[in-house]
């Protein structure tokens, strides 16, 4: 079920605040804006919320046993990146940039937000159909730079939502290790390729793509030295 609203604050707060209130929010329902005015990415950035671009977030209900939380994330970003690749075709330039980052012709074309909220993970997703939000120091890319024209609202959250559906169940089904084997598959990350990371706490460290570890996929980080540092948070060049 998808739910379409002409404006909102945040999907993302919708969301968490009828799960606070007990009012609950079902497996497999959506909730998408048409125009939002306070939309959030990683890190407290804003995202972009103009007419014609997705906005819209679910919820999933966590339970005992089950991969982290976290790795939601790249149930997200293989959703969209089915998603998108269904209406651009394999020929397309799409990739999946480490946490969840996916790229088109090397341009950010999503943000993805993850909030927990009384057992649930609410998943927040912004894809760029109609035009890209000018993010400094970033690249970045819209849908419509290909088509001409933008996908249709409705028939695009319809196609995310199944596809989310999908990598959701594999997710739950296969466990972690099966997602990030996936997301491997689309990275742009190559075994040994040079990686920059920017921690959140300021610091810049240099090395080698290592992998993904099999617990979190939190990103292995080769150093010069031979040392291999594991990344959970910060963006990576």
């Amino acid at each position: 079920m998808i739910e379409f609203v002409q404006q909102t604050g945040s999907t993302n707060a919708d969301l968490a605040a009828a799960i606070r209130s007990g009012e609950g929010w079902s497996q497999g329902r959506w909730l998408v804006a048409r125009s939002q005015s306070a939309g959030r990415g990683r890190q407290g950035r804003e995202w972009f919320d103009g007419a014609g671009n997705f906005m819209g977030s679910t919820a999933v209900a966590l339970v005992e046993g089950g991969p982290p939380p976290a790795s939601l994330s790249f149930v997200a970003a293989l959703a969209v990146h089915d998603a998108v690749g269904s209406v651009l075709g394999e020929h397309a330039a799409l990739g999946l940039k480490w946490p969840n980052d996916v790229l088109l012709d090397g341009g950010k074309l999503s943000g993805i937000l993850l909030e927990m909220v009384r057992g649930h993970i609410v998943v927040g997703i912004g894809v760029n159909l109609a035009r890209a939000p000018q993010i400094e120091g970033r690249k970045t890319a819209a849908m419509a730079d290909h088509t001409g024209t933008p996908p249709v609202l409705e028939e695009f959250a319809t196609s995310l939502a199944a596809a989310f559906d999908r990598r959701l169940d594999a997710w739950r089904t296969f466990g972690l290790g099966a997602t990030l084997q996936a997301f491997l598959v689309h990275s742009i990350h190559a075994q040994g390729g040079a990686i920059t990371v920017h921690d959140t706490d300021g610091s810049v460290l240099s090395g080698t793509f290592a992998g993904l570890e099999e617990s979190d996929g939190a990103l292995r980080l080769r150093l010069a030295d031979g040392r291999e540092r594991v990344i959970r948070a910060g963006d990576i060049s």
